[in-house]
Protein backbone atom coordinates (compact mmCIF):
# COMPACT_ATOMS: atom_id res chain seq x y z
CA UNK A 1 0.00 0.00 0.00
CA UNK A 2 1.21 3.33 -1.11
CA UNK A 3 1.80 6.22 1.48
CA UNK A 4 -1.27 8.49 2.45
CA UNK A 5 -1.26 11.27 0.31
CA UNK A 6 -4.08 14.42 0.58
CA UNK A 7 -6.98 14.75 -2.51
CA UNK A 8 -5.66 18.01 -2.65
CA UNK A 9 -3.70 21.05 -2.15
CA UNK A 10 -5.96 23.41 -0.81
CA UNK A 11 -5.47 24.34 3.04
CA UNK A 12 -6.34 21.76 5.33
CA UNK A 13 -9.94 20.61 6.08
CA UNK A 14 -11.68 17.51 6.86
CA UNK A 15 -10.55 14.88 4.76
CA UNK A 16 -12.60 12.84 1.83
CA UNK A 17 -12.42 9.15 2.28
CA UNK A 18 -9.76 9.34 -0.38
CA UNK A 19 -7.53 6.72 1.54
CA UNK A 20 -4.39 5.90 0.46
CA UNK A 21 -5.24 4.33 -2.97
CA UNK A 22 -7.54 6.68 -4.39
CA UNK A 23 -7.05 8.96 -7.35
CA UNK A 24 -8.97 10.89 -10.02
CA UNK A 25 -6.55 9.16 -12.83
CA UNK A 26 -7.70 5.57 -11.45
CA UNK A 27 -4.50 5.50 -9.39
CA UNK A 28 -3.59 1.84 -8.82
CA UNK A 29 -6.80 1.05 -9.40
CA UNK A 30 -5.23 0.74 -13.62
CA UNK A 31 -8.28 2.36 -14.93
CA UNK A 32 -7.22 2.57 -18.25
CA UNK A 33 -5.39 -1.27 -18.36
CA UNK A 34 -9.27 -2.43 -17.58
CA UNK A 35 -10.66 -0.08 -20.64
CA UNK A 36 -8.34 -1.57 -22.74
CA UNK A 37 -9.21 -4.93 -21.17
CA UNK A 38 -12.82 -4.29 -21.75
CA UNK A 39 -12.03 -3.32 -25.41
CA UNK A 40 -10.00 -6.77 -25.95
CA UNK A 41 -12.89 -8.98 -24.50
CA UNK A 42 -15.22 -6.69 -26.62
CA UNK A 43 -13.30 -7.75 -29.57
CA UNK A 44 -13.38 -11.32 -28.27
CA UNK A 45 -17.17 -11.29 -27.89
CA UNK A 46 -17.70 -10.20 -31.65
CA UNK A 47 -15.35 -12.76 -32.84
CA UNK A 48 -17.90 -15.56 -34.82
CA UNK A 49 -15.85 -18.59 -34.33
CA UNK A 50 -15.68 -17.99 -30.18
CA UNK A 51 -19.33 -19.48 -30.35
CA UNK A 52 -17.77 -22.19 -31.42
CA UNK A 53 -17.09 -23.19 -27.99
CA UNK A 54 -20.02 -21.95 -26.00
CA UNK A 55 -17.51 -22.67 -22.32
CA UNK A 56 -14.92 -20.32 -23.96
CA UNK A 57 -18.14 -17.64 -24.92
CA UNK A 58 -19.59 -18.06 -21.03
CA UNK A 59 -15.86 -16.97 -19.66
CA UNK A 60 -15.30 -14.10 -21.99
CA UNK A 61 -18.45 -12.90 -21.06
CA UNK A 62 -18.60 -13.33 -17.48
CA UNK A 63 -15.51 -11.51 -17.53
CA UNK A 64 -16.60 -8.49 -19.39
CA UNK A 65 -19.39 -8.10 -17.14
CA UNK A 66 -16.74 -7.93 -14.09
CA UNK A 67 -14.67 -5.66 -15.73
CA UNK A 68 -17.21 -3.40 -16.78
CA UNK A 69 -19.07 -3.85 -13.23
CA UNK A 70 -15.51 -2.88 -11.99
CA UNK A 71 -15.62 0.72 -14.44
CA UNK A 72 -18.78 1.72 -13.37
CA UNK A 73 -18.25 1.34 -9.98
CA UNK A 74 -15.53 3.49 -10.18
CA UNK A 75 -16.76 6.01 -12.11
CA UNK A 76 -19.62 6.18 -10.04
CA UNK A 77 -17.35 6.41 -6.78
CA UNK A 78 -15.18 9.34 -8.54
CA UNK A 79 -18.37 11.63 -9.55
CA UNK A 80 -19.51 11.41 -5.61
CA UNK A 81 -15.78 12.31 -4.21
CA UNK A 82 -15.80 15.17 -6.96
CA UNK A 83 -19.00 16.33 -5.98
CA UNK A 84 -18.73 15.77 -2.32
CA UNK A 85 -15.19 18.12 -2.65
CA UNK A 86 -16.94 20.78 -4.57
CA UNK A 87 -19.78 20.75 -1.87
CA UNK A 88 -16.95 21.04 1.03
CA UNK A 89 -15.07 23.66 -0.80
CA UNK A 90 -17.96 25.77 -1.26
CA UNK A 91 -19.35 25.03 2.59
CA UNK A 92 -15.91 26.19 3.53
CA UNK A 93 -15.63 29.54 1.43
CA UNK A 94 -19.13 30.17 3.05
CA UNK A 95 -18.57 29.15 6.45
CA UNK A 96 -21.82 26.88 5.94
CA UNK A 97 -21.21 24.41 8.64
CA UNK A 98 -25.04 22.64 8.10
CA UNK A 99 -23.87 21.60 4.43
CA UNK A 100 -20.53 20.89 5.69
CA UNK A 101 -22.03 18.51 8.21
CA UNK A 102 -24.42 17.12 6.09
CA UNK A 103 -21.90 15.74 3.33
CA UNK A 104 -19.95 14.23 6.15
CA UNK A 105 -22.93 12.50 7.06
CA UNK A 106 -22.83 10.86 3.41
CA UNK A 107 -19.21 10.27 3.83
CA UNK A 108 -19.31 7.06 5.65
CA UNK A 109 -21.11 5.00 3.24
CA UNK A 110 -18.48 6.34 0.39
CA UNK A 111 -15.50 5.24 2.76
CA UNK A 112 -17.84 2.12 2.60
CA UNK A 113 -17.72 1.91 -1.40
CA UNK A 114 -14.17 2.79 -1.90
CA UNK A 115 -12.87 0.30 0.56
CA UNK A 116 -14.64 -2.22 -1.26
CA UNK A 117 -13.41 -0.92 -4.40
CA UNK A 118 -9.69 -1.18 -2.92
CA UNK A 119 -9.94 -5.15 -1.93
CA UNK A 120 -11.37 -5.62 -5.19
CA UNK A 121 -7.82 -4.50 -6.63
CA UNK A 122 -5.90 -6.64 -4.53
CA UNK A 123 -7.48 -9.82 -6.12
CA UNK A 124 -5.10 -11.41 -8.75
CA UNK A 125 -4.27 -14.56 -7.54
CA UNK A 126 -5.22 -17.54 -9.62
CA UNK A 127 -8.73 -18.24 -9.40
CA UNK A 128 -9.70 -15.44 -6.92
CA UNK A 129 -12.78 -14.26 -9.58
CA UNK A 130 -14.30 -17.66 -9.35
CA UNK A 131 -17.30 -18.21 -7.40
CA UNK A 132 -16.71 -20.44 -4.25
CA UNK A 133 -17.44 -23.03 -2.26
CA UNK A 134 -17.63 -23.14 1.73
CA UNK A 135 -17.50 -25.59 3.56
CA UNK A 136 -18.30 -24.84 7.67
CA UNK A 137 -17.44 -28.03 10.55
CA UNK A 138 -18.10 -27.66 14.16
CA UNK A 139 -14.95 -28.23 16.13
CA UNK A 140 -14.55 -28.65 20.53
CA UNK A 141 -17.17 -27.66 22.12
CA UNK A 142 -20.05 -29.68 22.17
CA UNK A 143 -23.98 -28.25 21.58
CA UNK A 144 -22.18 -24.69 21.66
CA UNK A 145 -19.70 -25.20 18.76
CA UNK A 146 -22.93 -26.83 16.49
CA UNK A 147 -24.62 -24.09 17.19
CA UNK A 148 -21.76 -21.65 16.35
CA UNK A 149 -21.28 -23.59 12.91
CA UNK A 150 -24.70 -22.68 12.46
CA UNK A 151 -24.07 -19.09 13.01
CA UNK A 152 -21.09 -18.90 10.65
CA UNK A 153 -23.53 -20.28 8.06
CA UNK A 154 -25.74 -17.56 8.72
CA UNK A 155 -22.61 -14.71 8.22
CA UNK A 156 -21.03 -16.19 5.34
CA UNK A 157 -24.77 -16.11 3.80
CA UNK A 158 -25.39 -12.39 4.76
CA UNK A 159 -21.99 -11.45 3.29
CA UNK A 160 -22.80 -13.21 0.03
CA UNK A 161 -26.31 -11.16 -0.12
CA UNK A 162 -25.19 -7.85 1.01
CA UNK A 163 -22.68 -8.44 -2.18
CA UNK A 164 -25.17 -9.21 -4.53
CA UNK A 165 -23.93 -12.90 -4.55
CA UNK A 166 -26.01 -16.03 -5.10
CA UNK A 167 -25.85 -18.32 -1.85
CA UNK A 168 -27.03 -21.58 -2.58
CA UNK A 169 -27.27 -24.54 0.00
CA UNK A 170 -25.28 -27.79 -1.53
CA UNK A 171 -25.31 -29.95 1.56
CA UNK A 172 -26.72 -29.38 4.71
CA UNK A 173 -26.83 -31.88 7.72
CA UNK A 174 -28.42 -30.22 10.64
CA UNK A 175 -27.07 -31.53 14.40
CA UNK A 176 -29.82 -33.00 16.86
CA UNK A 177 -30.33 -31.14 19.42
CA UNK A 178 -29.05 -27.57 17.81
CA UNK A 179 -27.11 -26.26 15.34
CA UNK A 180 -25.17 -28.23 12.49
CA UNK A 181 -22.96 -30.87 11.94
CA UNK A 182 -22.13 -29.22 8.86
CA UNK A 183 -23.04 -27.20 5.56
CA UNK A 184 -21.87 -26.78 2.41
CA UNK A 185 -22.75 -23.58 0.27
CA UNK A 186 -21.98 -22.24 -3.44
CA UNK A 187 -21.11 -18.56 -3.39
CA UNK A 188 -21.10 -17.04 -6.68
CA UNK A 189 -20.17 -13.47 -7.84
CA UNK A 190 -17.58 -11.54 -8.39
CA UNK A 191 -14.48 -12.47 -6.49
CA UNK A 192 -16.35 -14.49 -4.30
CA UNK A 193 -13.68 -16.74 -4.10
CA UNK A 194 -11.07 -14.02 -3.55
CA UNK A 195 -13.01 -12.49 -1.00
CA UNK A 196 -13.96 -15.74 0.97
CA UNK A 197 -10.37 -17.59 1.44
CA UNK A 198 -9.70 -14.86 3.65
CA UNK A 199 -12.38 -16.27 6.04
CA UNK A 200 -10.51 -20.06 5.66
CA UNK A 201 -9.46 -21.42 9.17
CA UNK A 202 -10.66 -21.78 12.64
CA UNK A 203 -12.88 -19.41 14.57
CA UNK A 204 -13.52 -18.96 18.36
CA UNK A 205 -16.60 -18.03 19.93
CA UNK A 206 -16.71 -16.79 23.79
CA UNK A 207 -20.17 -16.17 25.13
CA UNK A 208 -22.53 -17.48 27.97
CA UNK A 209 -23.61 -20.70 26.57
CA UNK A 210 -27.19 -20.88 26.16
CA UNK A 211 -27.22 -24.83 26.61
CA UNK A 212 -25.53 -24.21 30.13
CA UNK A 213 -28.70 -23.96 33.33
CA UNK A 214 -25.98 -22.29 35.12
CA UNK A 215 -25.16 -19.42 32.77
CA UNK A 216 -21.41 -19.89 32.79
CA UNK A 217 -19.06 -18.82 29.61
CA UNK A 218 -18.12 -21.36 27.25
CA UNK A 219 -15.65 -21.09 24.20
CA UNK A 220 -16.47 -23.01 21.20
CA UNK A 221 -15.19 -23.32 17.71
CA UNK A 222 -15.84 -24.08 14.01
CA UNK A 223 -14.03 -24.47 10.92
CA UNK A 224 -14.14 -22.54 7.86
CA UNK A 225 -12.77 -23.99 4.61
CA UNK A 226 -13.42 -22.03 1.06
CA UNK A 227 -12.49 -23.54 -2.49
CA UNK A 228 -12.83 -22.42 -5.77
CA UNK A 229 -15.81 -23.32 -7.97
CA UNK A 230 -13.92 -24.16 -11.12
CA UNK A 231 -15.37 -23.49 -14.67
CA UNK A 232 -16.50 -26.09 -16.54
CA UNK A 233 -13.05 -25.56 -18.97
CA UNK A 234 -10.92 -26.28 -15.97
CA UNK A 235 -9.89 -30.13 -16.97
CA UNK A 236 -9.45 -31.96 -12.62
CA UNK A 237 -8.75 -35.61 -13.99
CA UNK A 238 -10.40 -37.96 -11.56
CA UNK A 239 -9.92 -41.54 -12.08
CA UNK A 240 -13.43 -43.15 -11.10
CA UNK A 241 -11.52 -46.38 -9.61
CA UNK A 242 -10.14 -44.49 -7.59
CA UNK A 243 -13.30 -43.16 -6.28
CA UNK A 244 -15.46 -44.94 -3.33
CA UNK A 245 -19.30 -44.02 -3.64
CA UNK A 246 -21.78 -44.52 -1.14
CA UNK A 247 -25.71 -43.66 -1.34
CA UNK A 248 -27.96 -43.21 1.84
CA UNK A 249 -30.98 -42.10 2.92
CA UNK A 250 -30.62 -38.12 3.38
CA UNK A 251 -31.58 -36.65 6.71
CA UNK A 252 -33.85 -34.12 7.94
CA UNK A 253 -36.26 -31.99 9.79
CA UNK A 254 -39.05 -34.74 9.25
CA UNK A 255 -42.38 -34.23 7.52
CA UNK A 256 -42.62 -34.46 3.40
CA UNK A 257 -39.16 -33.56 2.45
CA UNK A 258 -37.55 -36.48 4.29
CA UNK A 259 -36.61 -38.48 1.74
CA UNK A 260 -37.57 -42.17 1.65
CA UNK A 261 -35.27 -43.09 -1.24
CA UNK A 262 -31.28 -43.71 -0.57
CA UNK A 263 -30.68 -40.28 -3.17
CA UNK A 264 -27.82 -38.78 -0.81
CA UNK A 265 -24.56 -39.39 -2.39
CA UNK A 266 -21.10 -39.45 -0.20
CA UNK A 267 -17.83 -40.11 -2.24
CA UNK A 268 -14.36 -40.56 -0.90
CA UNK A 269 -11.18 -40.40 -3.15
CA UNK A 270 -9.10 -42.85 -1.85
CA UNK A 271 -5.50 -41.44 -2.96
CA UNK A 272 -6.12 -38.28 -1.15
CA UNK A 273 -8.71 -38.93 1.91
CA UNK A 274 -11.07 -36.66 0.54
CA UNK A 275 -14.37 -36.89 1.44
CA UNK A 276 -17.54 -35.05 0.05
CA UNK A 277 -21.44 -35.45 0.07
CA UNK A 278 -24.34 -34.24 -0.67
CA UNK A 279 -28.10 -34.63 0.36
CA UNK A 280 -30.06 -31.21 -0.49
CA UNK A 281 -31.29 -32.59 -4.04
CA UNK A 282 -34.11 -35.30 -4.43
CA UNK A 283 -32.40 -36.75 -7.52
CA UNK A 284 -29.47 -39.39 -6.45
CA UNK A 285 -27.72 -37.93 -9.77
CA UNK A 286 -28.34 -34.18 -8.94
CA UNK A 287 -26.42 -35.54 -5.90
CA UNK A 288 -23.81 -37.06 -7.15
CA UNK A 289 -23.24 -34.56 -9.23
CA UNK A 290 -22.82 -31.82 -6.71
CA UNK A 291 -20.35 -34.02 -4.85
CA UNK A 292 -18.60 -35.11 -7.68
CA UNK A 293 -18.45 -30.55 -8.08
CA UNK A 294 -17.23 -30.04 -4.65
CA UNK A 295 -14.64 -33.04 -5.18
CA UNK A 296 -13.45 -31.43 -8.21
CA UNK A 297 -13.15 -27.92 -6.66
CA UNK A 298 -10.99 -29.49 -3.89
CA UNK A 299 -8.83 -31.69 -5.65
CA UNK A 300 -7.90 -28.74 -7.79
CA UNK A 301 -7.19 -26.11 -4.40
CA UNK A 302 -4.93 -28.97 -3.93
CA UNK A 303 -2.90 -29.38 -6.50
CA UNK A 304 -2.44 -24.97 -6.58
CA UNK A 305 -1.53 -24.96 -2.93
CA UNK A 306 1.13 -28.24 -3.68
CA UNK A 307 2.60 -25.75 -7.00
CA UNK A 308 2.34 -22.30 -5.08
CA UNK A 309 2.38 -22.76 -1.41
CA UNK A 310 1.85 -18.73 -0.71
CA UNK A 311 -1.32 -18.85 -2.88
CA UNK A 312 -2.85 -21.37 -0.24
CA UNK A 313 -1.82 -19.24 2.60
CA UNK A 314 -5.16 -19.82 4.31
CA UNK A 315 -4.58 -23.21 4.25
CA UNK A 316 -1.61 -22.89 6.72
CA UNK A 317 -4.34 -22.00 9.16
CA UNK A 318 -6.16 -25.43 9.48
CA UNK A 319 -4.89 -27.31 12.49
CA UNK A 320 -7.04 -28.85 15.31
CA UNK A 321 -10.27 -26.61 15.47
CA UNK A 322 -9.33 -25.65 19.33
CA UNK A 323 -7.40 -23.53 21.58
CA UNK A 324 -4.38 -22.02 20.07
CA UNK A 325 -5.37 -22.48 16.25
CA UNK A 326 -7.90 -19.74 15.57
CA UNK A 327 -7.79 -16.82 13.09
CA UNK A 328 -11.00 -14.83 14.76
CA UNK A 329 -11.61 -14.59 18.08
CA UNK A 330 -15.71 -13.53 18.45
CA UNK A 331 -16.21 -12.45 22.12
CA UNK A 332 -19.48 -11.54 23.86
CA UNK A 333 -18.83 -12.00 27.25
CA UNK A 334 -17.49 -10.17 29.49
CA UNK A 335 -16.66 -7.41 26.24
CA UNK A 336 -17.69 -7.54 23.29
CA UNK A 337 -15.08 -7.53 20.19
CA UNK A 338 -14.51 -9.52 16.98
CA UNK A 339 -10.34 -9.92 16.70
CA UNK A 340 -8.19 -11.31 13.88
CA UNK A 341 -5.30 -12.77 15.05
CA UNK A 342 -3.35 -12.93 11.75
CA UNK A 343 -3.83 -9.24 11.38
CA UNK A 344 -4.78 -7.40 14.81
CA UNK A 345 -7.79 -5.88 13.21
CA UNK A 346 -10.58 -5.58 15.78
CA UNK A 347 -14.42 -4.23 15.81
CA UNK A 348 -16.13 -3.84 18.36
CA UNK A 349 -19.67 -4.14 16.85
CA UNK A 350 -19.50 -8.09 17.21
CA UNK A 351 -23.41 -8.25 15.69
CA UNK A 352 -22.64 -6.28 12.48
CA UNK A 353 -19.94 -8.94 11.68
CA UNK A 354 -22.11 -11.61 12.63
CA UNK A 355 -24.30 -9.83 10.05
CA UNK A 356 -21.90 -10.45 7.44
CA UNK A 357 -19.83 -7.03 7.33
CA UNK A 358 -16.40 -8.42 6.84
CA UNK A 359 -15.00 -5.99 4.13
CA UNK A 360 -12.47 -4.50 7.12
CA UNK A 361 -11.31 -8.34 7.93
CA UNK A 362 -10.86 -9.56 4.10
CA UNK A 363 -8.94 -6.07 3.06
CA UNK A 364 -6.58 -6.25 5.93
CA UNK A 365 -5.83 -10.45 5.35
CA UNK A 366 -5.15 -9.23 1.11
CA UNK A 367 -2.86 -6.66 2.25
CA UNK A 368 -0.79 -9.11 4.05
CA UNK A 369 -1.18 -11.48 1.05
CA UNK A 370 -0.28 -8.69 -1.16
CA UNK A 371 2.68 -7.83 1.28
CA UNK A 372 4.05 -11.34 1.36
CA UNK A 373 3.78 -11.66 -2.17
CA UNK A 374 5.95 -8.97 -2.55
CA UNK A 375 8.44 -9.78 -0.15
CA UNK A 376 8.81 -13.08 -1.62
CA UNK A 377 9.34 -11.21 -5.25
CA UNK A 378 12.33 -9.03 -3.36
CA UNK A 379 13.95 -12.34 -2.62
CA UNK A 380 13.77 -13.98 -5.55
CA UNK A 381 15.79 -11.04 -6.94
CA UNK A 382 18.20 -10.13 -4.21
Amino acid sequence: MTGARPCSTRPPRRSLPCGSTWSASGGIFDLPGRRERLEDLGRLAEDPDLWKDPAKAQKVLKERTAVERSIQRYEQLATEIEEADLLLQMAAEEEDEDTAAEVHTQLGPLRDRIREVDVERLLGREGDNAAAIVEIHPGAGGLDAQDWAEKLLRMVTMFGEKNGFKVRTMDLLPADEGGIKSATVSVDGPYAYGQLKCEAGVHRLVRISPFDASARRHTAFAAIDVYPDLDDDIEIEVNENDLRIDTYRASGAGGQHVNVTDSAVRITHAPTGIVVQCQNERSQHKNKSQAMKVLRARLYEREIREREEKFAAQQAQKKKVEWGSQIRSYVLHPYRLVKDHRTGVNEGNVDRVLDGDLTPFIEAYLSVLAGEAEAAADEELD
